[in-house]
């Protein structure tokens, strides 16, 4: 039985007294309750931030819980392991997470999820079933293949679960790829974008939503963000992946508005009543803490974002911030590095070169939740300038303000020699591959790369964005709307896969489109010393 039977036909298990003849946590059977009486799953299951040999499971009850999870490495359960988890208390939205560690290195993991209903502790949900395929060991293990996928922006612009359409479609694009994971590259979610039952399009046609209270208006309480969460794993086609893949997440603007920096300023903005964007900040922080599938940092910073994820010998991943440590959104034109012209700022940065010169892997993979040499504007300051919100500063001169962070970078890989970098992102709402060549750049210090742009998700279509010439990015393929804001069924959706070949090391990227159909493919030989 593959993964996605074992999925398909174990979401819920007959009989928890069945399932479960002993109990670790009860020395009494499971109470025989009808299943309204159970505790329930609202939101499924999902896991992420698989390493070789760990990887975290996250659930969501709909009452006081405790969760259990139960895991093995065949589907049938015949040898399982249980552990303890959390207790889910609505101070966390009764959101919790294991990190289940000691696994099997590289092997396929099988686990299911019960809840133990702290109002009667007798009283079981049914088990939940997913599936977590472990990164390759780092050692000792013959050579497998890599497959992962990747995209970003969902329900953007309005565009919500359309249940008529089929709901967030490209999700089941996605789950049909049978990835090892799936990388969201930022803006889970649109915490400023309102979400109406009905939207009408350009050709005068309607495009549906469900509608929750919160999705509603835009995200000010803890409440509101928290619901923009639940909203979207309302989607069937969410929690199915969801449950099968494993997601590595990072964040960008819309985790809580559009274009966040230290000088965002809603005081004009009539929509909203809560005018302290720092508060925003903090609960959103929150809320997306709260259901990203992700491994916490340590209390040297709790919320940290960016993270090093190694994935066997072929493949590195490593995702960075680059929302929460940035200067304000300016004419990003400083001629000097200064807390103003930060983007990831001086310790990620640090981080980011230790890790790439320590990596063994043949691919280093960064994953970023903005493009380098796409000019993304934020309109103007006091004086009528043009703010900036990504690197580039539409001055295709030497590196200026937070060109200059990203020119150290790219300086100090070419002098230690780091080969084999890729960069993926999304953000723009459109898909691309650029190829950065110092033989057409104002700042020719680096060594050649590529960055590859996919999505959105499940929102409006946008772009294309004008490349800014500083790094010298050659355009070699793109697809993006005529009209901007095209609707999802316009069917200008996107995500891209990688595959690493064992055999040859070569990494192959594809950009698909709402279907799972290949609009383009760049087979990358891989730089051996």
């Amino acid at each position: 039985m593959d993964r996605r039977d074992f999925v398909r036909n174990s979401l819920w298990f007959a009989g928890a007294a069945a399932a479960y003849p002993t109990h670790a946590w009860s020395q009494a059977p499971a109470a025989i309750t009808r299943d309204a009486m159970r505790p329930q799953f609202p939101c499924g299951v999902q896991s992420g931030d698989a390493t070789e040999s760990s990887a975290i499971v996250w659930t969501r009850s709909d009452r006081p819980a405790r969760m259990w999870v139960e895991w093995s490495t065949t589907s049938n359960f015949s040898q399982l392991n249980r552990v303890r988890g959390p207790h889910l208390l609505d101070d966390s939205d009764f959101t919790g997470r294991i990190d289940l560690t000691g696994l099997p290195p590289g092997q396929e993991i099988f686990y299911r999820v019960t809840l133990q209903d702290l109002h009667n502790e007798r009283t079981l949900s049914e088990p939940m079933a997913g599936h977590v395929r472990l990164p390759q060991a780092a050692h000792g293990q013959a050579l497998r293949d890599v497959r992962f996928t990747w995209s970003g922006d969902t329900a953007g612009q309005g565009f919500g679960i359309n249940e008529a359409w089929g709901g967030m479609k490209i999700y089941e694009a996605i789950r049909r790829t049978q990835p090892d994971f799936f990388l969201h590259s930022g803006d889970n979610i649109y915490a400023d974008g309102p979400i109406a039952a009905e939207l009408k399009l350009a050709d005068g046609s309607l495009w549906t939503n469900l509608v929750t209270e919160e999705v509603s208006k835009v995200a000010e309480t803890l409440n509101e963000f928290r619901g923009r969460y639940r909203y979207n794993l309302m989607d069937t086609n969410i929690r199915r992946m969801a449950s099968e893949v494993p997601q590595i997440w990072q964040w960008d603007d819309h985790e809580v508005c559009n274009n966040w920096s230290d000088s965002k300023d809603v005081s004009g903005d009539a929509r909203y009543t809560e005018k302290n964007v720092p508060l925003l900040v903090a609960r959103a922080s929150h809320a997306f803490h709260e259901y990203a599938p992700m491994r916490r940092a340590s209390d040297v910073e709790t919320e940290r974002v960016y993270r090093h994820l190694p994935q066997g010998p072929l493949l590195d991943v490593f995702v960075v911030d680059m929302r929460s440590y940035r200067g304000a959104n300016g004419p990003n034109l400083q001629t000097d590095e200064t807390p103003d012209s930060a983007f990831m700022g001086r310790p990620q940065v640090a981080w980011l070169l230790d890790g790439l010169k320590k990596s063994t892997a043949t691919w280093k993979v960064i994953a970023a939740d903005m493009p380098i040499g796409l000019g993304v504007p934020d309109g103007k300051d006091a004086q009528g300038r043009d703010k900036w919100e990504a690197i580039a500063n539409a001055d295709d001169g030497a590196p200026l303000g937070r060109e200059l962070e990203i020119a150290r970078l790219l300086r100090e890989i070419k002098r230690a020699d780091i080969r084999n970098v890729v960069w993926l992102t999304a953000d723009v709402h459109y898909t691309a591959a650029h190829y950065y060549d110092p033989a057409h750049a104002k700042f020719t210090d680096f060594l050649p790369f590529w960055e590859f742009v996919s999505g959105p998700l499940n929102a409006g279509s946008f772009g294309p964005n004008k490349l800014d010439a500083t790094f010298g990015p050659q355009l070699m393929y793109v697809k993006a709307p005529d009209a901007q804001n095209a609707p999802p069924s316009a069917g200008l959706q996107f995500f891209g896969q990688v595959d690493i070949d064992a055999k040859t090391r070569a990494m192959t990227v594809t950009l698909k489109d709402l279907t799972g159909a290949a609009l383009y493919t760049k087979t990358l030989a891989p730089h051996r010393a």
